[in-house]
This record gives structure tokens, C-alpha cells and sequence, in this order.
């Protein structure tokens, strides 16, 4: 597993993280938002999943409290049990949407960390920030309130995770001294959301940034062009389209971590060679 100095935490974060919005469901069919059904995981495939990409070297596991309908945090909590939890660093992030009133923060985080099974969140994110989202943030002094947090001992480091335009990201980024931010971005997305621009925008100002939807959920490594096969196929190295897909983020030194949601053991396997 290649490993990367994250921020000015001093932590050594491997390259692939771990995304539990996958996670291994009931019913392979059903969807892990909507439907019937949806969201309801396979606990015992899921925890397993989840300590063998541990012990495969993966040491960042990212979670959110509306993934499978708010399971996935609490799986994640039974996984980490049996001293897991002390060889990984978790992120969750703050479902902003759900904040009425200033006190509602902190209950939403204390909730996070019973449902977690611990007293400190390492990566905490704002999640999702758009424009609105955003002007929540600002009318709840959502980040003064987590300040408090942090000295409290409940969180370690303060992020966010974005979706909408560049212009956007870069107030955002310039509003605060964040420890870290979260963006999508992949080959296709290089001018979608924050994209390219935004990469760079924070790592000049020295901002660790880690990748969401490396594979575009799953699209960009699916039924792929002619056209781009054949230039694939120019390459004197061969490569998988997921090969492909995450040298291509690796050639980024701006990037500091890529999460990739893994649904089952192959994929774990599969993704952790090309990070080795």
C-alpha cells in the first residue's frame, strides 16, 4: 500500500480509502438508497469487507450519517470493535440539513459518535456544501460550534465536502482554515463541481484533498468508447479501465487520498494492487 503525509495532521494516510456507501446489502438487487429494501446491509459481509481492507493496509474509512438510511455508521461501529478502531482513522460528516437550531449540531455529532462506538471522530465534514448548504453553515456559526467540539476532544480535524461550482469552492476554501476538503473528481470531471481548478486551488494553499467518485460511480469503467480503447491500447503498459481510472488521480500529486466504495472482498483485492 503506497502511503501519503496527510496535512498538518503529520498522519501517513494510505492512498485508497475506504467509502461505505456501497456496502454489501441483503439483497444484491435492491439499491443502497432507494427502494424496497434499500439500505438494509449485510452486517457479517460488511464487517468482514471492512477488517480485511484493514488489514490489507487501508487506514481511512469515510462514512456519512444518511448512508443506507443511517446504517452504515453503525456497521462501521461494529467493525471497528476487537481493536480495529485504533488502526484506522474515521470520517463522517454533519448532515447539515437536518440543523434547525444552533444546538443541534453538537446533538447530531453526539448521535454520530454513539452510533460510531467512539469518543472522537478523526475527519469530520460539513457535508455536501452547495450554495444553501452553505448559507446554513454561516447562519448556525456551524463551524464556531464545531471549534468547541474539537476542543471538547470530539473531533480531530475539520473538513468539507463540496458539490456545486468552482466559484463557490474557492469562498468556501478562503473562509476558513480548513484541515482538509472533499471533491469528486475523476477523468470525465475534470471541469465538473470544483474539478481541476479546485484541486489545484487548495492545494497551493496547502489544503490535503481527498477524491470522491474516482469511477464516476461506476461509469467510467463500464462499456467503454471505441475510440478511447484504441488509444488505451496504444500504451505499451496494459491496463483495466479501473487501471486506468486511478493511475490517472495518482498522477496528480495534488491528490492527497482517493476513496473508492467497495461492495465486496474482489474489489478490495483488485483495487489495493493498483495502490501497492
Amino acid at each position: 500500500m503506497i502511503y501519503k503525509q496527510f496535512g498538518k495532521s503529520g498522519f501517513d494516510v494510505s492512498l485508497l480509502g475506504l467509502g461505505t456507501m456501497r456496502l454489501p446489502l441483503e439483497n444484491p438487487d435492491s439499491h443502497f438508497f432507494m427502494g424496497e429494501g434499500a439500505g438494509k446491509i449485510n452486517e457479517k459481509k460488511a464487517i468482514n469487507l471492512i477488517r480485511h481492507a484493514i488489514d490489507c493496509g487501508i487506514n481511512y474509512i469515510d462514512t456519512a450519517a444518511p448512508y443506507h438510511h443511517g446504517n452504515s455508521e453503525i456497521v462501521l461501529g461494529k467493525a471497528l470493535q476487537n481493536g480495529y478502531r485504533q488502526k484506522v482513522k474515521i470520517a463522517t460528516k454533519l448532515p447539515i440539513w437536518e440543523v434547525e437550531k444552533e444546538e443541534d449540531v453538537e446533538i447530531l455529532l453526539d448521535k454520530q459518535l454513539d452510533k460510531l462506538q467512539t469518543d472522537c471522530i478523526d475527519y469530520y465534514l460539513l457535508h455536501a456544501l452547495g450554495e444553501s448548504l452553505w448559507e446554513a453553515t454561516k447562519k448556525f456559526n456551524m463551524i464556531e460550534i464545531l471549534e468547541k467540539a474539537r476542543k471538547k476532544g470530539k473531533i480531530k480535524y475539520l473538513g468539507f465536502s463540496f458539490h456545486d461550482q468552482i466559484g463557490l469552492f474557492k469562498e468556501i476554501i478562503d473562509s476558513y482554515d480548513w484541515d482538509f476538503c472533499q471533491i469528486q473528481l475523476n477523468y470525465m470531471d475534470i471541469d465538473f463541481q470544483a474539478g481541476l481548478l479546485g484541486l489545484e486551488y487548495a492545494a497551493v494553499r496547502n489544503i490535503p484533498v481527498i477524491v470522491m467518485e474516482p469511477l464516476r460511480g461506476g461509469q467510467i469503467i463500464g462499456e467503454i468508447p471505441d475510440e478511447v480503447t484504441k488509444i488505451w491500447n496504444q500504451s505499451e503498459v496494459k491496463r483495466t479501465p479501473v487501471e486506468w481510472a486511478f493511475k490517472w488521480l495518482l498522477n496528480r500529486p495534488e491528490v492527497n487520498l482517493i476513496l473508492s466504495g467497495m461492495g465486496n472482498i474482489e474489489e478490495v483485492n483488485e483495487n489495493i494492487k493498483i495502490f501497492s
